[in-house]
């Protein structure tokens, strides 16, 4: 097991090795495998990119992120601009259904709101704004409405997961309650947890994934 000085170490490798934003940009702490990210960033996306590149290194068991975004001046958009741009982004999207979602701004802060059938349709649209100049976060309200049955919900997830992680198959459990599964067990890592929420989420009739998944030994 790492230390948290060995885990820290990886931490600052990591996003010096990642070129999609500054690694000097952001204050690396960990404690008891808890990783707190401070600092002040330039565009929402740099702090995605930063969030994930931490659930890449191995040992991490959660994360505090208390980075803000400062967008800056020759970057600042009216809300305005920043809806119409969001607007565009969702319609060229081909993963992102014709008119299901609506995008609202208020300070820089973009919502979705709507609904789709499918969960990677919800990931889809926040894909396409995140990286939008003038956008200081992103909260993805978009409900997943499906059409089918989820009567078989919970072994087409077992069917996937024993194709793509048995190991973490065999000590999971999974509840389906209507359409809304809820994940329990340990893996090993942020990537084997992430691994198995996605999982479930494709499969068909899953509209909530509740991941209470723990990460470690």
């Amino acid at each position: 097991m790492k230390t948290d000085a060995q885990l820290r170490d990886d931490i600052q490798a990591e996003l010096a090795w990642d070129p999609s934003f500054k690694a000097s940009d952001v204050g690396v702490a960990v404690k008891d495998g808890v990783v707190t990210l401070s600092g002040h960033l330039a565009n929402f996306a740099e702090k995605h990119a930063i969030e994930r590149a931490v659930q890449r290194v191995h040992g991490v068991k959660a994360m505090a992120v208390e980075v803000s975004v400062r967008l800056p001046f020759d970057h600042e958009r009216t809300d305005a601009d920043v809806a119409i741009a969001a607007e565009r982004a969702l319609e060229w999207h081909v993963l992102v259904p014709e008119g299901r979602i609506r995008p609202m701004v208020e300070k820089g802060w973009l919502t979705l709101n709507g609904e789709v059938d499918w969960d990677y349709q919800r990931r889809a649209a926040e894909t396409a704004v995140r990286s939008l100049m003038g956008v200081r976060g992103v909260s993805n309200l978009v409900r997943v409405t499906p059409k089918v049955s989820p009567a078989d919900v919970e072994k087409k997830i077992h069917d996937a997961l024993a194709r793509q992680a048995e190991r973490e198959a065999k000590h999971l459990a999974i509840t389906v309650t209507g359409s809304q599964v809820t994940l329990r067990g340990r893996v090993h890592s942020w990537a084997e947890r992430n691994a198995v929420q996605g999982a479930a989420w494709a499969a068909p009739g899953v509209s909530l994934v509740v991941n209470d998944l723990v990460v470690g030994n």
